[in-house]
Parts: C-alpha cells; structure tokens; sequence
C-alpha cells in the first residue's frame, strides 16, 4: 500500500484525544465544567494580554491552546507497558523522560509518551503520563504475590487493538478504515469499569499497602485518571473553581506565579467517590467505593536549561523542607508566602534567563532582520542579533512533567498525604527493559530545538550557522 494511503499519525492522535474527551466528560460530568472554565479563563487572558497573544501567533502555538490536554494512566505489570509504547507508536507519541516517584511515597515510575518535533506538537501536543507500579516496592511478601497474580490474569488490549498496532507496524500505517477502527478499539484500554476483579477483603489489603496500588491492582484496565487542559493562567482557574461547583485541592504545584511561566504548574479538583463492585457471593457482587478519577488543570511555561532546573530544583527542596502541606490543606497560605519568598532568587524577566542560559529559547528573523539580510556580519553572535532587533527570541514551552508535582497530584487525589520511605531507587535500565525502548532525553529535545531555529535564522539572514 502507498504510503499517501495512510493516515497520519498526527491526524490518528488528534482522533483518538478528541473521542478520549469525549468519553471522560461522559463519565466525568465536572471534566465538562472545567473545559469550559478554562476556556474562559483563556479568552479573557488573551483579550488582557496582547504581548502574550502576540508571541502565541509568532511561535505558531496559539491554535494548539485549545487542543492541549494530557491523560494520565497507572499499568501493572511489564507487556502492559511494552504495548502501551506500542499503541502510542501508531499515533506519533514516544517516551520522554523517566520520573522516579518512589522517592516521593508513589510506588511508581513513569514516563510521558507525547510528539517530540514542533510540527506534531503544533499540531496536537496530546501526552499521556505513563506509570508502571514496582510490585517490589509491596513490603508483605504473600501480598505482593497475590497482586502478581491478579495482574497476570488481566489482558487490557483488545485483541483487535493488537491485530491493528501489528499491521501498523508491519504496513508502516493505517488507512482511514483501520485509523477509525484502532482509535474505537485502543479507547477500550482506558474506559471507566466498575467491576472491580478482585473480592472486597482483597482490595482493602492492597488499599491498606497503598491505595494506588488498589487502583492499579483491582480493575480490568487502567481507566483514564484525569484529562488535563491547558489553561495561560492557573490562578484565576484555582480562584474560580469553587463558584463553578468544584473544589480544588490546597495549593497549586510546581513555581509560583511569575511574570515569565517556568516549567509547569498544576492543580486540581477532588478525586471522585465512585460506586464499585467487588467479587462476592451475591451475583451482582459487593457494593463498596473507590476513588480514583479526578480533573486537572495545568499552566506550562518555559523550558528550561540543565542549570535552570537545578536551581529550580534546589528552591522547591528548600521551600518543601520548610512548611509541610497535608492533603487537607494545613498551612497552604505557608507554604505560598515560602515559596513565593524563596523563588525570588529566580530571574523573572526572559532577558536574563536567555542571557544566563536558564532557559530554551526558539529564534526567529524580524522584518528589520529580513531587510538586512546578506548584510549582516558574518562572525555576530546570536545575542548580538538580538540586540540589534534582528532576531525575536521566544519561549519554548515545557512540553514534560515534574516529578515533585506530579506526587503532590496523586497524594492529594488519593486522599492522603502519607509518605512511605521505599528502599528501592529509581531504576531507569529496568524501566527501558519492561518499555523495550530507551526514553528520550527531554533537555537534548529542546537543545535541538533552539538550536533547529537558530540554524535556520542564520540561513534567513545569509550568514554561517552559529552555535548558541
């Protein structure tokens, strides 16, 4: 078959993150609320802010606002996750990063399948967050073996879903027929079942171990946990919630709010209590709860350099000794006035975090630019270009995750904000093992971004690539 036959993996995941919406704001009635919330809130940003506006349209990232959502899903045992990489293939997302987060209390360690170049991500820049539970972390031997066991039985892949991923792969695509048929299959993985596979006294054992390993251990799949959009200003959102119906969790995670968005920052709104049934004697089974699902909103900034993150990194751990947040919320206002306090040491203008190579920066050639080019010096430097108006720099966004962030997430939307001390480290080669791949380098991707765009402004302008 001709390649022109197939379609396009970003077109496939356009459909598949457009019926995934669908079915969670089914499930999720507040999923809707918040969609709409958001949107909102980016219109009215937008109208405020034309500086921001502009540089949206000049990055060409203005259209992808509203298309912005990230998925999260929790898999229990190695094929799941070697297949999952697999079904993400189909639709052009691959694995970036690792996330360690047993040192954070979350028996888990992840990824993030996404695009990786700018036209997918422009396109749609859908991600799903990817964690694979580490059974090894289960202390009580004869617990962790019956878990295997429940987990072994389970095949969360359609059989058409594989057959389909299998002739991706063989073929090299899918035709319309086959694209509409795996995205109806592939949504299967991740739909909401509230038959749980396991008897009530089983799951209180695995909730009582930790309650995310419950949720991974005791259900026919991993169902969807949250669907995230992407809003340009996260505090109007947290302020919002409650007079939309909804009530946010204490604090919102990751930096504070800033003139120049660093990273990523993310709140949400409390998991769901849901009906379930548990394996029983009664034929219908025994009634009980869970709670897994919850809506998330986050806020992305700026990428930033390998420098930028440790100092980053070093204020977060700092502010995070300091002031203590339960999942009830004690101290919050602390714990905002800490943090607010410490990352006044980072450089809130995107001049110096350019200067001082914090953060990733895409370049562009301005109209004086254009005018001037085949004239310009031939050995000038990138920031002598800038300063002269030739070049634009303009942020390129964090396309990843925070660990950090994303432990606050789960602790506080599981109801808890107990902290477990795993003796197992982060364990990347075991991770790539059970993925059957290597992860990308997530700062390499944006180096080669920037870079990518000076080159081809230094071509716009006539002269010889420079490095930045």
């Amino acid at each position: 078959m001709s390649a022109d036959a197939f379609v396009h993996p970003d077109e496939i995941r356009s459909m598949f993150s457009g019926a995934m919406s669908d079915m969670y704001r089914a499930e999720v009635p507040q999923y809707g609320t918040l969609m709409e919330l958001v949107s909102d809130i980016n219109q009215e940003k937008l109208a405020a802010d034309p500086v921001l506006r502009d540089g949206l349209v000049r990055s060409d990232d203005l259209d992808r606002i509203d298309l912005e959502r990230h998925g999260a899903i929790r898999l229990g045992k190695p094929e799941e996750l070697f297949n999952m990489r697999r079904l993400f293939a189909v639709m052009g997302m691959h694995p970036v990063g690792y996330y360690d987060l047993s040192v954070a209390g979350v028996p888990v360690h992840s990824t993030a399948f996404r695009p990786i170049d700018d036209d997918a991500l422009r396109r749609n820049p859908f991600r799903v967050f990817t964690s694979l539970l580490r059974l090894e972390l289960i202390e009580d031997a004869q617990l962790r073996t019956e878990a295997e066991a429940i987990l072994a039985k389970r095949e969360i892949f359609t059989p058409d879903a594989l057959k389909l991923i299998y002739l991706a792969e063989k073929n090299g695509g899918l035709d319309r027929v086959q694209a509409e048929q795996f995205v109806a299959e592939a949504l299967e993985t991740f739909r909401w079942h509230s038959d749980a596979t396991v008897s009530l006294e089983t799951y209180q054992k695995l909730h009582d171990a930790h309650r995310l390993i419950a949720d991974v251990v005791c259900f026919k799949g991993p169902h969807i946990n949250h669907l995230t959009p992407r809003t340009l200003d996260i505090d109007a959102v947290q302020r919002a919630m409650p007079e939309r119906g909804i009530s946010p969790k204490a604090i919102v995670e990751g930096p504070p709010s800033r003139k120049c968005p660093i990273l990523l920052r993310q709140t949400s709104f409390k998991a769901l209590e849901e009906q379930v049934y548990f394996v029983g004697s009664n034929p219908k089974g025994t009634a009980g709860t869970h709670t897994a699902r919850f809506g998330e909103i986050e806020q992305r900034g700026i990428a930033l350099t390998a420098e930028g993150r440790k100092l980053y990194d070093t204020l977060l751990a700092s502010v995070r000794h300091a002031v203590q947040v339960s999942a009830g919320g004690s101290n919050a206002r602390d714990y905002e006035t800490e943090l607010a306090e410490r990352f006044a040491a980072f450089p809130d203008d995107y001049e110096t975090l350019r200067v001082e190579k914090l953060a990733f920066f895409r370049y562009s050639v301005t109209d004086a630019g254009r005018d001037a080019a085949g004239k310009v010096d031939r050995d000038v430097s990138v920031d002598e270009l800038v300063d002269q108006g030739y070049l634009h720099a303009d942020p390129i966004i964090y396309e990843d995750f925070l660990p950090v962030s994303a432990a606050g997430i789960f602790q506080s939307n599981l109801g808890s904000d107990e902290q477990k001390n795993y003796a197992e480290q982060s364990n990347q080669d075991v991770f790539e093992k059970c993925l059957g791949a290597s992860v990308a380098d997530e700062l390499a991707l944006y180096a080669a971004h920037q870079q990518a765009s000076i080159d081809q402004a230094f071509e716009t302008l006539g002269i010889r690539k420079n490095v930045a």
